[in-house]
């Protein structure tokens, strides 16, 4: 039986919202698959969207009742587009939307915690996601997977701050359950793998797995800053060196059942995740 709504998955070729999309095709829901280049996304509809041209804005909501939405990559202040998308989504039909924020980032914070803070007062129905730093950071496109491709180097200003890291695949597992279950969630969601690890320790179970030696780089919060500037706006870099430094504060060290509690297992370990992608 097909499902009775539509879910808009904006950013559905993107980390998270690749899986988000497979895992509600695969479970018989209606998906618009939006992306930049519309490009095809096997059982769903793929449709052309743009964070900041808002002629792709309707045709990506005409139709949908619940939307995910994954703010725009690197803009210090992504409420400014956001937030009147929010209200012509509600304005379109759009009972229920799920955010991805960060663990780091609470309501009324810098970045998305602005949206998260106005999330609440615009829909009935709505989470916020909150996932600690992703395991898939180390590979792909993302710095810390270059510096390890380049010389096996993790470069942090985190010192011996532990974060718990999660594996986008529960990310993914928990957004379907927000976006599908019966009872929206109404609340944000603080996401974690099962461990705190610190980079050295990543630095230790990346070396085992790999069977390559990997090393953890200790920089200060103005040396990454600047590392970061080389290749994303000044602001924005320097957001990401900030979060750095919290996380040496323990901002990050701790765990949660959030995954278990809404998905119904276990949360995967960052050694599980090392050995099925990275070998």
């Amino acid at each position: 039986m097909s499902s009775p709504y539509t879910v808009l998955v904006i950013g559905a070729t993107g980390t998270t919202g690749r899986r988000i999309t497979t895992r509600l095709t695969a479970a018989g829901h209606r998906v618009r698959a939006a992306s930049r280049g519309a490009d095809a996304v096997p059982g769903a509809e793929a449709v052309r969207f743009d964070w900041h041209d808002q002629a792709t804005h309707d045709d990506a909501l005409r139709g949908a009742d619940r939307v995910h939405l994954t703010p725009p990559p690197g803009h210090p202040e992504p409420a400014e587009v956001v937030l009147p998308f929010l209200d012509r989504s509600r304005s379109a039909g759009v009972r229920r939307a799920v955010l991805l924020s960060s663990s780091a980032i609470p309501a009324g914070g810098p970045a998305t915690g602005r949206i998260h803070r106005e999330l609440p007062g615009r829909f009935a129905e709505w989470a916020v996601l909150r996932p600690s730093w992703f395991m898939q950071n180390f590979t792909g496109d993302h710095p810390h997977a270059q510096s390890l491709r380049a010389d096996g180097t993790l470069l942090t200003a985190t010192g011996d701050g532990r974060v718990g890291f999660v594996d986008a695949e529960d990310i993914a597992a928990v957004a379907v359950h927000a976006l599908t279950d019966t009872r929206s969630p109404n609340t944000d969601l603080i996401l974690t793998g099962p461990q705190a690890l610190s980079y050295d320790d990543v630095a230790a179970v990346l070396s085992r797995v790999t069977g390559r030696a990997v090393t953890h780089r200790k920089l200060t919060g103005g040396q990454l800053r600047d590392r970061l500037a080389q290749s994303l706006p000044t602001a924005f870099a320097t957001l990401l060196a900030g979060l750095d430094r919290a996380i040496a504060e323990g901002t990050e060290d701790r765990t949660t059942d959030t995954v278990r509690r809404l998905t119904g297992r276990p949360a995967g370990t960052f050694a599980a995740f090392a050995e099925r992608e990275l070998t």
